[in-house]
C-alpha cells in the first residue's frame, strides 16, 4: 500500500485559495498524476487544498472524500500562559492593546533558539509535557488527527499494534491525501514514531510536492511504513517552474526578499 501526501499549491492564505503560481503548480502536478496509479483520494476541507486537488481529480476522473482532520494542523499557543514559553516566538507575537493580552499563534513554527534550549521537545514521548505544548491545545488535536488516520489505515487492513502494524488484509492500493505541511508532519510523526516537532523543525515541503510512504511486509502479517521520497517536485522541474518559497524562511538573514 502506498500513501501519497501532496501539499497544496502556492497559497493566498487570506482568500484560502491558490495564487496564479499555485494554479500553475497544480496544473503541472495534474500532468503527471496518471503516473502515480492512484486508487483513492482524500482531501482537506480547506479551499487551497481542494483547489489543488481539483486539477488532478479532473484528470483522473475521480472524486475525493473530504475529511475535517486533514485540514492544516490548527494547534494554537497561548502566549499569556507562560513568560518563558513566549521566547519560542519572541519576535513574532502580537500584543492586543484592546484586550491587554497577546494574540494566540500557530504553535508549530518555533524559533530555533528555543529548540536549542529545550531538547525535550524532540523526545518521542516527552514533547507532550513540554512547556509550549502545555500552553496550547496541541495534544488533543494531535491525538484526534492520529486516531482518525489510524482508523483509515485499519479500513485498508493495517491495524496498529505498538511499533508495528498487523496486516489483516494486505493490498497494493495507492491512496493520495491532498492536504497541508503541518498535518503531513503530524501524520508522518505517527508513522515514524517520533516527535512531530522534529519534522516541524527539520523538514520543508514545497507547494504541490509529493511525499510517498509505502508499506513493507517482510514477515507475513507484520508491516511497517517506510518513506520512499520526501517533498518531490519532479513535476515542477519537468515543467521548468521554480518551486514556491512558501513554508520556508530566508536562507541568509540578509536576504530581505525572503521570508524572515
Amino acid at each position: 500500500m502506498k500513501l501519497l501526501f501532496i501539499r497544496h499549491g502556492d497559497p493566498d492564505y487570506e482568500k484560502d485559495a491558490l495564487t496564479e503560481k499555485g494554479k500553475k503548480e497544480a496544473m503541472l502536478l495534474s500532468n503527471m498524476i496518471d503516473t502515480f496509479g492512484i486508487d483513492d483520494v482524500y482531501q482537506s476541507p480547506l479551499g487551497r487544498a481542494k483547489e489543488t486537488a481539483s486539477y488532478s481529480l479532473l484528470r483522473l476522473g475521480k472524486e475525493a472524500v473530504t475529511y475535517e482532520w486533514l485540514k492544516e494542523f490548527p494547534a494554537v499557543f497561548d502566549p499569556n500562559l507562560s513568560e518563558s514559553a513566549r521566547q519560542a516566538y519572541e519576535n513574532e507575537l502580537v500584543f492586543n492593546k484592546e484586550t491587554g493580552k497577546y494574540d494566540g499563534r500557530i504553535l508549530w513554527d518555533v524559533l530555533p533558539s528555543y529548540y536549542a534550549q529545550h531538547q525535550d521537545i524532540f523526545d518521542p514521548v516527552k514533547w507532550r509535557e513540554s512547556e509550549i505544548v502545555k500552553c496550547s491545545n496541541m495534544v488533543p488535536l494531535y491525538d484526534e488527527a492520529v486516531s482518525e488516520f489510524e482508523k483509515l489505515l485499519a479500513d485498508y487492513g493495517y491495524v496498529r499494534d505498538g511499533r508495528i502494524f498487523r496486516v489483516k488484509e494486505g493490498n497494493d492500493k495507492v491512496v493520495a491525501f491532498f492536504c497541508h505541511f503541518g498535518i503531513t508532519c503530524v501524520l508522518l510523526s505517527y508513522l515514524w514514531q517520533i516527535s512531530p516537532f522534529t519534522l516541524f523543525q527539520y523538514l520543508a515541503a514545497a507547494p504541490t510536492s509529493v511525499t510517498e510512504v509505502v508499506s513493507e511486509e517482510r514477515q507475513k502479517g507484520i508491516a511497517i511504513f517506510r518513506t520512499l521520497r520526501i517533498g518531490d517536485i519532479t513535476h515542477l522541474t519537468m515543467g521548468q517552474d521554480m518551486p514556491s518559497f512558501s513554508a520556508r524562511f530566508c536562507e541568509k538573514y540578509e536576504n530581505e526578499d525572503e521570508r524572515h
